[in-house]
Order: structure tokens, then C-alpha cells, then sequence
């Protein structure tokens, strides 16, 4: 896999999430995406970046081209040094949040990529690695 394009935004509230998630929608575009996918990872990185706010203050988000044979994808990597997560596969399931939200950011992200993997360690944060492909 070969990236071609690289992009890094701190993630510090609300608007940097947003502009987060209207940059990935416009790389999508950019590569030929179909609306449904533009949509799908503009709202996994909404959902992900919004958990940095909420969670850990700040945080970081890379996205990136990659090429991998004939194949366009987008891979995205978003890592925060907050308190970590101390039970993932709970985090993944439908409905459970620590906070006030509807506990669908995590699982509801994870569905929407193509790839998704997620690695986080107890106060050292957490990091969440996704990608789509051009269909």
C-alpha cells in the first residue's frame, strides 16, 4: 500500500471536528467516491473526532490517499492522549456510552469504514485507524 497524500488537523472542539469531517468529504470527492461513501466517512470522522473533544481535549487526525493496485482508498488515523478506554469491546457495542450521547459513535464508525481498528492503553490514550475504498 502506498500513500500518496497526507494530511494532519489538530482536534481541539466542536468546529475542528466539523472541518474535519467537511475535509475528508471534500478528499472524497476529490477521488471519485460515491456520495454514500462521502457521507459514510465524513460521518466516521465526525463521530470519532467528537469523542476526542468529549473525552480527551485534544487530539490529532491524519488522512491520507493510499493506493494499493488498482484500488483509491482513504485511511484515517485519529489519536488522542487522553484517559484511554478501559473496556473496548464494550465501547464497541451498540448502546453504551460513558457519557450522555446515544452510544452509537464507536460501533456506528466501525460500520461505516471499510477498515477500522482501534488500540487505546489505559492514561496514554487511544488511536483509531480506518480506511474505505473506492468502490
Amino acid at each position: 500500500m502506498q500513500s500518496t497524500f497526507a494530511n494532519s488537523l489538530t482536534i481541539r472542539d466542536d468546529v475542528h471536528a466539523v472541518v474535519a469531517a467537511q475535509f475528508g468529504r471534500r478528499l472524497a470527492v476529490q477521488l471519485g467516491f460515491s456520495l454514500v461513501d462521502q457521507t459514510a466517512i465524513s460521518t466516521a470522522i465526525l463521530e470519532i473526532t467528537r469523542n476526542i473533544v468529549k473525552y480527551a481535549g485534544t487530539g490529532q487526525i491524519t488522512l491520507s490517499t493510499v493506493q494499493e493496485g488498482d484500488s483509491t482508498g482513504i485511511l484515517i488515523v485519529v489519536s488522542d492522549q487522553g484517559p484511554g478506554i478501559p473496556d473496548l469491546a464494550l465501547a464497541l457495542k451498540d448502546g453504551f456510552t460513558t457519557g450522555r450521547g446515544l452510544g452509537l459513535g464507536l460501533p456506528g464508525a466501525k460500520r461505516l469504514m471499510d477498515s477500522f481498528e482501534i488500540v487505546s492503553h489505559i492514561g496514554q490514550g487511544t488511536t483509531v485507524t480506518m480506511g474505505k475504498w473506492k468502490s
